[in-house]
């Protein structure tokens, strides 16, 4: 996993004074870095049950739809309000730096569909609980949240009881 963290660029201050952002375009253009951490962010689901994966705006579309790939399964974006063309669910939730939305379109998951979320990043937890609540709104089965990133200090963990969460990278 050292090797995964120093693909990692820390840039100080962004996007507001006192965050400090992890880059992780730094590790996406590593061919080998890239491939080694969809496996890590795959490994913990790999037999799950699972019909569907959930990739958060917007490092976890990357992160997401190759790991849909790497299962043979379909792909769900989570957006900002306004980016998507059909009728759309939504959840308000906190963040690390501010508040914002985010929505799904209402037909992305059938009642008991089995899914998995993925997103790069895992600090205060407002984004991924946001996530899982749309998902239960529209009677979607949580398998599990795999994270890349995982800020331990900011306590995300705790808003996503109940549910089964993996980070391949602590912080």
């Amino acid at each position: 996993m050292d090797a995964l963290k120093s693909l990692i660029r820390h840039v100080p201050d962004y996007p507001k004074p006192g965050i400090l952002f992890y880059d992780i375009t730094t590790l996406l253009k590593d061919r080998e870095g890239f491939r080694n951490a969809v496996d890590a962010v795959v490994e913990p689901f790999r037999t799950s049950p699972i019909d569907l994966v959930v990739g958060i705006e917007s490092r976890g579309f990357i992160l997401g739809a190759a790991v849909a790939d790497r299962l043979g399964l379909g792909f769900i974006p989570v957006r900002k309000p306004g980016k998507l063309p059909s009728q759309t669910v939504s959840a308000s939730y906190e963040l690390e730096y501010g508040a914002d939305t985010l929505e799904m379109h209402h037909d992305a998951v059938a009642g008991g569909e089995k899914v998995l979320i993925i997103d790069d990043l895992l600090a205060t937890g407002g984004t991924a609980q946001a996530t899982v609540s749309l998902l239960k709104q529209r009677d979607a089965q949580v398998i599990g949240l795999s994270f890349l990133i995982e800020l331990e200090e900011l306590s995300g963990r705790s808003k996503l009881e109940g549910e089964e969460v993996s980070a391949v990278l602590r912080y």
